[in-house]
């Protein structure tokens, strides 16, 4: 059996993915902490050890992600435009456009039918947008990330969060606070500020059908509730939306060209 594996280091997150050619074998997502390489090295090991195999058992291992450089166990590297837009097209073959939000940056790619990049915008410049300026709500109203989506289930209202910058947000969401704005309010009015924020990025990039929507922030059912109120359309998610870079990386660790 052929094995890759892709081991994407993000900023809040790292995941390795095992592929045999035709399906995941294995699987897992850990913290990236204060040392990213070592905990990517730890992962790597437990992944292997709950395959049951060895490296040498390998067909390759691609690292991706932006800690990609400092894993020194992989056998090469690529970008995590290429890996994100091949790790959804297995999943969703008819998917064209991918919206990736992360801890520390937000991605919009377009790709063909092949999976192959035909444009692609980031911002990794600015909080706002991200997963982090998300985090930085829920310390402010006392929501953590995993209570979020529960928070606002069954909450439509919102506000108008004017301020696109993290910092001046901030202060914004404290004066609403203090006026007795309803914190579920509040988040609601974050997550459509973040999603106006992601399809303004498109600009030359279309939203081209299907749209899939990853990253670790794609696990908050409000921001996918706002993305698809935005959009005017809908969007699919996969059931474990962090690991699709490192699939794509896996994918490409047994394939010939990319």
């Amino acid at each position: 059996m052929r094995l890759g594996c892709g081991v994407d280091i993000g900023a809040r997150s790292i995941e390795v993915v095992l592929f045999d050619g035709a399906q995941m074998v294995e699987s897992a997502v850990t913290d990236t902490g204060s040392r990213p390489a070592d905990a990517a090295a730890d992962l790597f090991g437990r992944v292997l050890a709950a395959a049951g195999v060895d490296r040498a058992d390998l067909a390759g291992t691609l690292a991706t992600g932006y800690g990609r450089n400092y894993f020194k166990l992989a056998d090469r590297v690529a970008s995590e435009i290429l890996c994100h837009a091949r790790g959804v097209s297995y999943l969703f073959p008819s998917a064209r456009t991918v919206i990736d939000i992360g801890g520390q940056d937000s991605k919009l790619i377009e790709m063909d039918e092949n999976g192959r990049t035909t444009d692609f915008v980031m911002n990794d410049r600015c909080a706002a947008g991200t997963g982090r300026f998300i985090e930085l709500t829920g310390q402010i109203v006392g929501v953590p990330l995993e209570g979020m989506a529960d928070a606002v289930k069954d909450h439509r209202a919102s506000v108008e969060i004017s301020s696109m910058c993290a910092v001046f947000a901030e202060s914004e969401i404290v004066g609403l606070l203090q006026s007795g704005v309803p914190v579920p309010s509040i988040l609601n009015g974050v997550f459509r500020a973040v999603a106006r924020r992601t399809v303004s990025m498109a600009g030359r990039t279309k939203l081209l059908p299907q749209v899939v929507f990853t990253g670790g922030v794609a696990k908050n059912g409000g921001v996918v509730r706002a993305l698809v109120e935005e959009m005017g359309t809908g969007i699919l998610v996969p059931d474990e939306p962090r690991i699709t870079g490192a699939l794509g990386a896996a994918i490409l660790a047994i394939s010939k060209g990319t």
